[in-house]
This record gives structure tokens, C-alpha cells and sequence, in this order.
């Protein structure tokens, strides 16, 4: 399967149409292993794919909140296994060995004022569906200051739980059972970072969820997301193979129509008073349970825009030199770096 994978990612014409091929044959082997459901699940062949990939939109929610039921319901069945390093997050814990370098190594370059040994330092971190603290704890290890909320209690109390071992994480992270919109009130314009890490694809409006992360970012203040791909290969690999074949997600984790292409997102946070900075594919190798950076944004991707308000002159500053990114990284202990690819 990781062939596939890969073929389409690095594809020319021919290789495209080998692809096609493989496809077929991977969907003619899940059909024949499952039954037949009612004919609102997605399509399962090539050609229906193809006439719904650019039809079939977002659900649009009238709740005016970011909060889907029955999404809490999922998460709620995992919540003693978020530590499980093996188990069904194995690929959110593999995840941090980039995604914690892009959002370190992208602040590190806004900012003349770093701290050696807490790059982080002084910096208030808002992530939002924090889970059991997968991505609070790296960054509260870096420095930041970290407020998780999850709507999942049990995902909090996994989360409380397992800071409570390391005295300096439990100091510098705070977790709360909370949607997004629960704090705007209390939070307006408080946070200097918002990361959104593997969420965008689980709410119900997504517009809701991006007008709330800008209410509670300072200006000029950074929003890092990670999600899916909306295209048939998204569908196929993230769902057919990932989740019904080869079990690397739960099954149900993930709902196709809820995939947001970068180009929706775009729009989206642009509208809301955001500049995106930089756009990056990510792919996963389920061989070696690691992920890398990638040109095609085709599967995964991860984002980071920025709050309008920066003075002008920011926005022609000159990157830091190379050597300089590495001299600050080498400060956090995990190996990546940020990404070239921008928008």
C-alpha cells in the first residue's frame, strides 16, 4: 500500500495512470471484504469518486458551534489510551517529531528574544482539542506557557493525569474541559500562539472554530494547523486503507466530507483576518510509523498564518540564517526543521 503511497505523490502522466490502476484494484479487494451499506456512504469506485470529489461540500452546520456530538462520542471510547505509544494515537506520538519543530522553528524565526534551554519562554500557547496533552507537553517542555482544552472530559482528566508526573510540566500546563467558543469571553485576544493539531477535520462549523481562534489570538499572533486533504486520494488512503484495512486509525475516526482542502481553509482564514504564511505536505509511512515533509499537499498538511496587526516592515523580514534556526533548535532537543515550501 505505502507504494501507492508514494507513486502518487512523486507521480509524472504515466505513473498517474498506474496509480489509477492500483486504485482500482485496491478498491475491487476492500469491496469484496465488506458488505454493501445504504447508498449514503461514500462511493467506493474510482468513477463515483471522481464525480463527487468536487461536489460533495462540507456539511454546513446551523449550531453556530464547533462542537460535534457525536465526534465527543469517539473520543470518548480512547480517552485511557492517549499514552499508548503503540496503540490507536501511535501516529499523533510520531506526528511531534515534526510538528513540534515547525511551530519551535517558525516562532523562533519571528522573534529576536529567545531563552537558551526554553526557546519558548515567556510565550502563551493555546491548543485547542489537546487530547491527552500529546502536543501540550513538548511545548510546555520547551517553555511555553500551555492552556489544553477538550471538550472530552476524560480526555482532560488523561491529560491532568499524566503532566502530574513531570513537576515542571505541571506548572507551566493548565488543561480545561472547554470548547473553543466557551472561552472566547474570558480570553479575548490573550493567546500569542492558537495550534489546532489534527482537529479542523472533527468540528462542526468550521467557520465558527476560525472566527473564535481569531477573538482569543493577540495581533500579529501565530495559528499552526494540522488536518486532511479533501482529493480521492485523502479518501481512499485515510480512510479505506488507513482505517478499514489496515487499522492504523480506529474505524469512524475520520469523516470524508469534514476534510478541508487548503484552499477552503485559505479562504476561510483570510476572511477572518488571518495571512497564511506557509502551506506544507506532510505524509505519513506506515512501515516505519514516521512522517516527513513532502511538496504534495495531496494527503496531509499543515499550515501557519498569522493575525492581522504586525507593523508592515514585519512582513519583509529576513529569515534567520540557517545557522542561527539551528543554533536556536539544537536548544529543544528534537530533531526537524521548518519546512521551505510556502504559499
Amino acid at each position: 500500500m505505502f507504494s501507492i503511497w508514494m507513486s502518487f505523490i512523486y507521480a509524472d502522466d504515466h505513473a498517474h495512470l498506474s496509480f489509477q490502476t492500483g486504485l482500482k484494484d485496491t478498491l475491487q479487494d476492500y469491496n469484496s471484504k465488506r458488505q454493501l451499506k445504504s447508498s449514503s456512504t461514500l462511493p467506493v469506485s474510482l468513477t463515483e469518486m471522481k464525480s463527487n470529489v468536487f461536489t460533495v461540500r462540507r456539511p454546513f452546520s446551523t449550531s453556530h458551534s464547533s462542537v460535534d456530538s457525536e465526534e465527543i462520542k469517539k473520543f470518548q471510547l480512547l480517552a485511557h489510551k492517549w499514552w499508548d505509544e503503540e496503540g490507536e494515537y501511535a501516529a499523533l506520538h510520531s506526528m511531534n517529531d515534526i510538528r513540534v519543530p515547525f511551530i519551535r522553528d517558525t516562532l523562533l524565526s519571528m522573534s529576536s528574544n529567545y531563552h537558551l534551554g526554553n526557546p519558548l519562554s515567556g510565550i502563551k500557547i493555546l491548543d485547542v482539542g489537546c487530547g491527552g496533552g500529546l502536543l501540550s507537553e513538548p511545548l510546555g517542555r520547551l517553555g511555553a506557557s500551555v492552556t489544553g482544552i477538550d471538550p472530552v472530559e476524560d480526555n482532560i482528566r488523561t491529560a491532568d493525569r499524566h503532566k502530574s508526573f513531570d513537576p515542571v510540566l505541571a506548572k507551566r500546563i493548565q488543561y480545561k474541559s472547554s470548547s473553543l467558543e466557551e472561552i472566547v469571553e474570558e480570553s479575548m485576544e490573550t493567546f500569542d500562539v492558537i495550534v489546532a493539531s489534527e482537529v479542523v477535520e472533527h468540528v462542526a462549523d468550521l467557520e465558527t472554530f476560525i472566527k473564535c481562534c481569531s477573538q482569543v489570538l493577540k495581533p500579529e499572533g501565530s495559528l499552526f494547523i494540522t488536518t486532511i486533504n479533501k482529493t480521492q486520494l485523502s479518501y481512499v488512503l485515510g480512510i479505506v486503507v488507513a482505517e478499514k484495512i489496515m487499522g492504523i486509525v480506529p474505524e469512524g475516526t475520520h469523516e470524508w466530507e469534514k476534510f478541508v482542502p487548503p484552499e477552503e481553509l485559505e479562504r476561510l482564514l483570510e476572511s477572518n483576518g488571518f495571512a497564511v504564511r506557509s502551506v506544507n505536505g506532510m505524509l505519513y509511512n506506515p512501515l516505519s510509523g514516521s512522517w516527513s515533509w513532502v511538496e504534495s499537499t495531496s494527503l496531509n498538511y499543515a499550515l501557519h498564518a498569522v493575525k492581522s496587526g504586525a507593523p508592515a516592515q514585519s512582513q519583509a523580514t529576513e529569515p534567520l540564517p540557517e545557522t542561527d534556526v539551528q543554533q536556536r533548535s539544537a536548544t529543544a532537543g528534537t530533531a526537524g526543521t521548518v519546512p521551505d515550501s510556502t504559499v
